[in-house]
Parts: C-alpha cells; sequence; structure tokens
C-alpha cells in the first residue's frame, strides 16, 4: 500500500501469506494445519552415505545435530526471509542476539564499526564493551547526518555500517538509501535493525545488506517468546553468517519457533489495529498541555518525518513522548504510576499496552538537546480500545497539576 503521509498500516498486504506460509502439505487421510514441533538433540540416519550429504548441505535448512535447528525453525526462517525480501534467514535466540550475530560475523580485528548514535542501547554496550576488546574500532554518527557529514565519518578501514531505523527511544527515521550508498561506495555492508518496519520497510530494497529482527515483538505478538532474526540477500553474506551462527551454538528451542509462526498468522490484523490506535492516540497526545513533542514518525514533527513518508508503507505501535519542561522527572515517574491500563515494562509488539520511562536510558555522544531537558517516556499501544487509552492517559495527566 503506497504511503499517502497519514498512517496507512501496509500490514494487510501480505496478509495471506502470513496465513498459508509453512502450513504442512495436505496429505490423504489429513493433518494438522501447523507443523508439529520437533525435539531432540541427535539425528539420526539410514547410512553414513546419507548424513554426508546432509553435512555437504549444512547451509541450506537442513541438520545433523539439533544445535543446528529443528524442522519448525528453518520453516520460521524461509517465512521471515520472504517478509524481508531476501534470500535466507538464521533464526537466534534472542532480539539482541540478532544484532550481535552478523557483527560477529562481518567483522574482524582491525575493522572499524561505524554504528547509528540512536542505536539500542544493548547493541551500543555489545560494540563498546565486546567488539573493542577484540580489536574492533568503533564510532558513532548522528542519525540524520548529511551525506557530506556523514561521508567524513568513514575511514579506509570501515567494513559495517549498523543503523536502526526509527531510533531507539528518540525514533529518528534514518536516510536508509542514501546511507546505503555511502556504506557501498566505501566497500562496506550496512546492517540495519529493521524490528519497529517489519513488514512496512523493505531493506533490501532501500539498500540493506544484512536486515536484523527482534521476532519476540510484532511477530510473535504475545510477550511470551524471546527470539531474533537475521536476513540476508545474497548467498555468500548467508554462508558466512550461517557458518558463524553454527560454530558459536546459536540456535532456537523449537517450542519458541513454533510460537513465533502461530503469532505471525495475526501480525497482519494485530499490528493494523495497534498501528491505527497508536496514530490517534499520538495525534490526540501532541494537543496534551502536559506534552512538549511527540516522536512517532508519522507525525510531521517526528525527525526524520520525510524519510518514513517517503520510503515506508505504515506505522508501528511503539512512538516516545516528551512532557512539559516544567515537570521533573519524579512527576513523571507519578504519572506512570497512576496509569492503569499501561502496564510498565521495556517491550513491545504485543497485545498489550506498555509505557517505559526514558530518561537517563537516552546515551548519545550527539545529544538532541529537546530530549535532554525533558522527561521522557516511550508508549507501546496494545489492542485494547482508544478511548479508553485516552481516559487513563488522561487521569493520569491530570494529577500532574495537582
Amino acid at each position: 500500500m503506497p504511503n499517502n503521509g497519514a498512517v496507512s498500516t501496509g500490514w494487510h498486504k501480505f496478509g495471506t501469506l502470513l496465513s498459508h506460509a509453512a502450513r504442512p502439505e495436505r496429505v490423504e487421510g489429513g493433518n494438522f494445519v501447523n507443523p508439529p514441533i520437533t525435539r531432540g538433540s541427535t539425528v539420526v540416519f539410514p547410512s553414513v552415505e546419507s548424513m554426508s550429504h546432509k553435512e555437504k548441505e549444512r547451509y541450506a535448512h537442513t541438520t545433523i545435530y539439533g544445535a543446528m535447528g529443528s524442522p519448525v525453525q528453518h520453516e520460521l526462517e524461509k517465512v521471515i526471509a520472504e517478509i524481508e525480501g531476501g534470500c535466507d534467514c538464521q533464526v537466534v535466540s534472542s532480539g539482541l542476539s540478532a544484532c550481535t550475530l552478523p557483527l560477529i560475523a562481518f567483522l574482524k580485528a582491525g575493522d572499524h564499526c561505524l554504528i547509528a548514535d540512536s542505536v539500542y542501547g544493548p547493541t551500543r554496550r555489545f560494540a563498546e564493551k565486546v567488539l573493542k576488546r577484540f580489536g574492533v574500532e568503533i564510532s558513532f554518527f548522528p542519525p540524520l547526518a548529511s551525506k557530506t557529514e556523514l561521508e567524513s565519518f568513514f575511514r579506509p578501514n570501515t567494513r559495517c555500517v549498523f543503523a536502526e531505523s526509527p531510533g531507539s527511544h528518540t525514533f529518528e527515521v534514518q536516510d536508509i538509501p542514501m546511507i546505503a550508498t555511502l556504506t557501498h561506495k566505501h566497500g562496506a555492508k550496512l546492517l540495519m535493525d529493521n524490528s519497529w518496519g517489519f513488514g512496512i520497510f523493505a531493506p533490501f530494497d532501500h539498500g540493506v545488506d544484512v536486515a536484523i529482527q527482534a521476532l519476540t515483538k510484532y511477530p510473535a505478538g504475545h510477550s511470551d517468546v524471546v527470539a531474533g532474526a537475521i536476513t540476508v540477500n545474497n548467498q555468500q553474506d548467508w554462508h558466512q553468517l550461517r557458518d558463524t551462527a553454527l560454530q558459536i551454538g546459536q540456535v532456537t528451542g523449537p517450542e519458541d519457533c513454533w510460537l513465533t509462526l502461530r503469532g505471525l498468522r495475526t501480525m497482519g490484523v494485530r499490528l493494523a489495529r495497534q498501528a491505527q490506535t497508536a496514530f490517534e492516540i499520538a495525534t490526540w497526545l501532541k494537543e496534551q498541555p502536559e506534552i512538549a513533542a511527540v516522536h512517532h514518525p508519522a507525525l510531521p514533527e517526528c525527525p526524520g518525518h520525510v524519510f518514513w513518508k517517503r520510503d515506508f508503507t505504515g506505522a508501528g505501535c511503539l512512538f516516545g513522548v516528551l512532557l512539559h519542561e516544567r515537570y521533573t522527572v519524579q512527576e513523571m515517574k507519578q504519572f506512570i504510576n497512576a496509569l492503569s491500563l499501561f502496564a510498565i515494562g521495556a517491550s513491545w509488539g504485543g497485545y498489550d499496552s506498555l509505557v517505559l520511562p526514558t530518561t537517563g536510558e537516552i546515551i548519545r555522544n550527539y545529544p538532541d538537546e529537546n530530549v535532554i531537558k525533558h522527561a521522557t517516556f516511550r508508549l507501546q499501544i496494545g489492542l485494547e480500545e482508544t478511548q479508553d487509552l485516552k481516559n487513563d492517559l488522561r487521569q493520569a495527566l491530570d494529577r500532574l497539576s495537582l
């Protein structure tokens, strides 16, 4: 669905894919509509030759041992790759593992990695605490850097650029096609955390080389799974990524893969509803006198909105809020504690609404002064009725004036 500048969801365009992907073939006598969960560590073979044949196909979605994945994991990988528009996918144990595995796979000692300053906090910590320790040089760039400004950050040994759009907590939308052009000009790979834009941003159409997903969020959708995925767009990258995953034993349990695949069936309708509610609430919040700004990519005031309007087919259900500067962090905590429908929690993408204070959690080399001087929080919008959520926010905001 083309983006009309409002909040066209785009979620339903692949509803049929989500409903029918990874369904077992129909057999005489009937079978269940979902693939079975296969638990096991040891895989046995009828002959040495057949086992050797499987070993030669280790980069395909096959296994000679449980640590290489289960049948349901491989089915999930095929679906994720198709949604992202890539050729192959590796499902891993968490969203953070999805961020760190490609950094391990495509970097070595002496390389330089350039990272968006608005990146997910744990990804930033991994780069600074682990990659540096193994001899990888790290630097950060402003997420909304111009082409000329960004060019100045590249070094002769730059091998990877890590983007996240929108940015974590601050929701800057990056000019991914421009970043991709510069990245490839300098012979590097562009890695992107596309968790917010799953299904509404086509990473490989915009120049991304490695697309990263927290399957915990939209795909699983029920706040009961921890899993991640990395999708690539060519066989050379796939072999390097898959081999690294095998060497460090990255695997996801079959139950989590099955639950994620089940969650994907309803992702289209869930996110269409949640995205629309989130946009309505974001639009309403920015008109409230206690609110200084709302950072929702579909709002014109959001940093990088023009890139969202150009590149995305819809919006997600997560956005940031800045209280008026007259309110203290303690008053923000009182506001959050007064909410009844919004649980206090760090995740998002599930069916329940959440609130998370972000003041003090935003670590930046290039801070946005508007964010720094305000008490800030993040909202994840679930499947509750829109008016009920507005009423809950309004009664909590009223307490700020008491």
